[in-house]
């Protein structure tokens, strides 16, 4: 099939993309890389056009991998220090034999061309049409992943940060779990280790795809990491910054009893104290809220890398009805109260978030929030965000966007109202 090589022959950015590229340039080095295929543009919109020839010639040249097998989307300019399209293009993971991967790699196309992702193209300034790279590599099983920095993405600092679940490493980018966190110096040695609640892991099914496998309340907050994992995990590092430079963020997994590389890419900054990721309950929050509804994976870890932690004692009000406001809170941990005119309406528990409106608007708030007993909450401040808002275009167009969408549903139904006929 012309253009379509083994991971290894992926050079040219502008063909196959800076997924498969950088996982060439792994390969070339040496570091432990699940073996793969990169296809080029024009070869993944033969196969999703249903080009019998091109189909046929990717069966060929995929079947030494086997199956299962994970395909991923590799954009020309995916990946950017100044857009990522991290969250607009698909990954399947668990297709189950060659003869599957034609309709993976159309199903990856769609995801290039969909509506959310040409939508994400014309706020980045990129609405061209996308040349949609593909990534085919064997699939693993692992016994834990994650991801790892080999820069602390908060403040920069010179350690790795590590962050690990058991199974894919699906639970951990996604945020469906809250990972082990771990620190090291440059030196490899453990700074800290804390338990994360690993509640679930995401397995491949026998028959193809993936599904979420509870996991008991000992296992979840059991260490999934050894000192003898994180000194491969400190080695993988080191190699890593030495081929690609430094700063990285990484993707790896331990399968049978081995560790592999997934993913190393830059660390995306939001600014000297910006950051790409954050603490899982303000992402959750902000992915749920309706002023940010549209921002990508980036810039959502923009906005919450400036939330702060705040603790409330039992019965302390969090915000008071008719009192200026100007922090949006995230609920950790425990339940709040709310109340309007005196009346309990609600009560709000962990991953519950509100006073979103306060980040704009600057207005009186319309309830009372109280602790109903040990209360921790993130909280992100008008102060702290009207600064990332001022110098990111592209996050203040999707929030005017979400709130001329507020407007026209309200004039909607305000219209409605004024031409119903009399009862």
């Amino acid at each position: 099939m012309n253009g379509a090589v083994p991971l290894d022959e992926a050079r040219d950015h502008s063909v196959y993309g800076s997924k498969a590229v950088g996982l060439g340039e792994a390969a070339r080095a040496g570091l432990p890389v699940p073996p793969g295929v990169a296809l080029p543009g024009p070869v993944v919109e033969a196969v999703a056009s249903g080009d019998a020839r091109a189909i046929d010639d990717l069966k060929a040249l995929l079947r030494p991998l086997g199956g299962p097998l994970a395909v991923r989307s590799s954009a020309v300019d995916e990946d950017g220090a100044e857009a990522s399209f991290a969250g607009q293009h698909l990954t399947l993971l668990n297709v189950p034999t060659v003869d599957d991967v034609s309709t993976a790699v159309r199903d990856v196309w769609w995801s290039a061309n969909s509506d959310a992702a040409i939508s994400y193209r014309q706020r980045v300034g990129r609405f061209t049409r996308p040349s949609v790279g593909v990534v085919v590599q064997a699939l693993l099983e692992p016994e834990s992943a994650g991801v790892m920095f080999t820069r602390n993405p908060i403040d920069g600092s010179d350690e790795l940060v590590v962050e690990a679940s058991w199974g894919l490493g699906e639970a951990v980018v996604s945020g469906r779990v809250i990972p082990d966190h771990f620190r090291l110096d440059h030196h490899g040695n453990v700074k800290e280790r804390t338990p994360g609640f690993k509640n679930l892991a995401v397995r491949a099914l026998p028959h193809g795809g993936t599904a979420e496998e509870q996991i008991g309340s000992a296992r979840a907050e059991e260490l999934c990491l050894d000192d003898t994992q994180l000194s491969e995990l400190h080695r993988l590092a080191t190699t890593c910054e030495e081929v690609y430079g430094p700063a990285r963020d990484i993707e790896w997994a331990f399968a049978a009893g081995r560790l592999y590389l997934l993913q190393c890419r830059a660390i995306t900054r939001a600014g000297p104290a910006g950051t790409a990721t954050a603490a899982s309950a303000p992402i959750e929050a902000l992915r749920s809220a309706r002023l940010f509804n549209g921002l990508s994976a980036t810039d959502v870890g923009k906005v919450a890398a400036l939330f702060k932690e705040r603790r409330f004692s039992p019965g302390e009000v969090v915000i008071k009805e008719g009192s200026g406001g100007a922090t949006f809170y995230v609920i950790v941990s425990g339940t709040a109260t709310v109340s309007i005119a005196g009346q309990e309406r609600a009560v709000l528990h962990a991953g519950d978030y509100f006073g979103e409106i306060a980040l704009i608007d600057e207005g009186a708030r319309i309830a009372t929030i109280t602790a109903a007993g040990e209360l921790v909450c993130q909280g992100l401040t008008l102060w702290e965000f009207r600064p990332l808002v001022e110098s990111n275009g592209v996050i203040g167009w999707a929030l005017l966007q979400n709130l001329a969408r507020e407007l026209r549903a309200a004039e909607t139904a305000l219209a409605a109202l004024h031409t119903e006929p009399p009862s």
